[in-house]
Parts: structure tokens; sequence; C-alpha cells
């Protein structure tokens, strides 16, 4: 029987798990990838269990358990060192069925890739949408080398989709959240210390050990967007918080001023109309940019993946029927719940907004009373992300961590 075609464009973390999803379910792909090669552009990812059951669907949720390195307290903290609010990760892996796996990209980026046939991936290949296809046409992608027609069109191209702006011509796609990011990984330092997160005026550092013995870091800064340092990144980041607690200077110091990473946030405060149009679908990024407040963005970007491939398995069977009814359920699954996610992740970019210090002080007051009143108020916030789990007719294949 000839295997349906799809053809994925992108092979950041959204687009490499739709692959190897759709691959698993019986179909044809190919990712065209614009980049000379899979080296991730970013630093550390968190992958919640949320991700992590979606990850079971291609065998790769233990792959990824087992790199887990939070085994103890953490929590959020002043940039003088005061904790505000304590989270435990075996509470969190008792509320969730897990607890939060830090990891690099690329190796989540090269577990991806293992579940692919060689050449599936082809880099250095930009491409861009025809035709989205419909009931009577397929879709059709060109590129440097000629057109491909496929039953199926995965958008996977970032926050800058130019498949969403093809699909989509008249939404006005991702604004600036009002903050830049900085990203870094480094050698752990020789003091130890406790996962944290720490909010100040307007600024935000995060600290979180990785396995293999290194140190994720991120920081945000609200600030007009486009923004340079006017030596490097790293003088920047020592000026900002170069006074911060514990291990912050400590990071800064090891930190190489090259491998600085900057970002403006952008997020889609609008949401789109679907995920879909004719044959192609969305996903990730280009179908629901956010703020990288609650470390959902590529968790998202996983579950619409296996979502995807999961209402379209049937398609398989029949090549040549129409899939519009499996990317409408795909859109009526997807639109909803990543609405609201990118909702709680600006709620949650708003508190780390204020730079006013009384108004600092009344946040810190309340999180602080918050939690001595409602021990766990923290992990609460994540009821309803973290404890997701993929659709029921696949849910057999899962194996439920204990």
């Amino acid at each position: 029987m000839e295997q349906p075609r799809a053809v994925v464009i992108g092979a950041g973390v959204g687009g490499l798990t739709a692959a190897a999803a759709l691959h698993r379910g019986g179909w044809s792909v190919t990712v065209l990838e614009r980049a000379a090669t899979l080296d991730p552009v970013g630093a550390g990812i968190a992958l919640a269990p949320n991700a992590q059951r979606a990850l079971d669907i291609l065998g790769l949720g233990d792959d990824v358990r087992a790199l887990a390195a939070w085994q103890g307290g953490g929590g959020l903290r002043t940039p003088g060192g005061r904790w505000l609010a304590r989270m435990d990760s075996a509470a969190a892996a008792e509320r969730f069925g897990g607890p939060v796996v830090l990891l690099h990209r690329a190796t989540l980026v090269a577990l991806l890739a293992s579940r692919l046939p060689e050449g599936c991936v082809r880099t250095g290949a930009a491409a861009e949408l025809a035709d989205p296809g419909d009931a009577r046409r397929p879709a059709r992608v060109v590129t440097a080398d000629g057109e491909r027609e496929a039953d199926l069109v995965v958008g996977a191209d970032g926050v800058h989709s130019a498949v969403r702006r093809a699909l989509f011509p008249g939404h006005p796609g991702p604004r600036y959240a009002g903050f830049t990011t900085w990203r870094v990984v480094v050698p752990a330092p020789e003091r130890p210390f406790a996962p944290h997160e720490t909010w100040g005026r307007g600024r935000l550092w995060g600290s979180q050990p990785l396995r293999d013995g290194r140190v994720y870091a991120y920081a945000a800064a609200f600030t007009a967007p486009g923004g340079r340092a006017p030596d490097d990144e790293k003088a920047e980041l020592l000026r900002l918080f170069g006074d911060w607690h514990r291990p912050v200077p400590d990071i800064l110091a090891a930190t190489e001023p090259g491998a600085v990473l900057r970002h403006d946030v952008r997020a889609m405060t609008e949401p789109l109309p679907a995920h879909h149009r004719g044959r192609t679908a969305l996903l990730g990024d280009a179908a629901h940019a956010m703020a990288p407040t609650l470390g959902q963005g590529g968790n998202q970007a996983i579950e619409d993946a296996v979502v995807l491939a999961h209402h379209l398995s049937p398609h398989v069977a029949d090549p040549a029927a129409d899939p519009s009814g499996a990317l409408a359920a795909y859109t009526r699954d997807r639109l909803p719940r990543t609405t609201d996610v990118v909702r709680r992740a600006a709620r949650a970019a708003r508190a780390i907004s204020l730079t006013s210090a009384p108004a600092v002080a009344l946040r810190n007051t309340a999180v602080a009373a918050a939690t001595r009143l409602a021990p766990g108020l923290l992990l609460r916030g994540f009821d309803g992300i973290a404890d997701w789990r993929p659709p029921e007719p696949q849910a057999p294949a899962l194996r439920r961590p204990s």
C-alpha cells in the first residue's frame, strides 16, 4: 500500500516530534530545515510530565526521565537571596506523575532524530508553502530543488512562521511581549545550590542544574525591543544581575561572552482562528507562540505533534481520503488548550514585570504569605497543564511512571 506523504517545514523540537510521530504511524515523512545543521539554536529546555507522557508515544519518555537532575528542594527567591516560596521535586512528581526534567536542546533533538529514518531530514533546504491544498488536490511546497506535493504539510517553522502568514495573512501574528531573555549553559559552580528562580524589579534570573554537571541559566528584563549591549551580553548581564545572590555571580564568572544567547520574546496574544487550513497544519510557536514564563513552549509543541499524528492515523489506511476532518479535530483539541496556556503564561509575565519598589514589595509579601498559608501553591499553578495526557486511544501504549 502506498504511504501517505507528509512534508514538515522546520526541524525544531515540534517539527522533529511531528515527523517521528507521523513516521511511527505509517506516513512517509520529509523534514525540510532551512539551517545548515540540526544544531539547535537555544540552550536548555524544561520538559514537564505532560511532554514526557507525549514522548512515551515515541518510546522516548523513559530516556528523558533518566536525565532528571532535580532531586530536592528549590523555589522562588529575591535578589538578596531570601526564599519567597519553596518547591519540592517529590511533591511535583507525586502531583503530576514525574518531575520536570531539564536537558540541553541538543540532547532532545538527538533523541528525536534517532526515531527517524536516515535521509528523512534535509538541512540547508529552505521551503515555501505554495498551496495549502484542499479535499481535491494535494498541498504544494517549493524548494530550491523544485516543487513537492504532499498529502499533508506541517508548518513547524517557529515564531516568525512563513507558513502561518501564508495560511492566515490577515492575522497580526506574535507581538513583542515586553521583555528580552538571555540564556547560557556553563559548568556547575563548585559550591552546590538549590534550583531557583529569582524575581527582581522587572528582572528575572533562573539557575537550573543539568544531569551532565552543567547549569542552564536564563534571565529576563523588561526593556525596549531590539536592544543590544554596547559591549557584549555577558557585560550586560553583569550590569543587571552581578550583585544578585549566589550562585548568580559564580555562573556569570564562568560565562564566556560569546556564549550568551539574547532574544526578544514575542507571543501570540490573539489566537489564530484555527491551527490548520486545507491540508496544512501549524504547531508549536508557529501556531501559538507564548512567553517562556511557564516553561511550556516546547512542551506544547510536543503535545501538538502527537495529537496531530493521533488524529491522522486513520488516514494511513486510505491515503486518497480527505484529511480535513482529522485536521479539524486537531484544531478542536489544541486551539482551546494552547490559547489557555498562552494566556496563563502572559499572566505570569505580568507578575515579574513590576518595576516600582512598592509594587514589588507587595508582590513578594503576597507570594510569601500565600505559600505559607497554602503550601504547594506554586505547583497548583500548573494544574491543568502538567497533568495532561495524550488522547485516550493511544493511552494504552504509555508507560506511566510509578
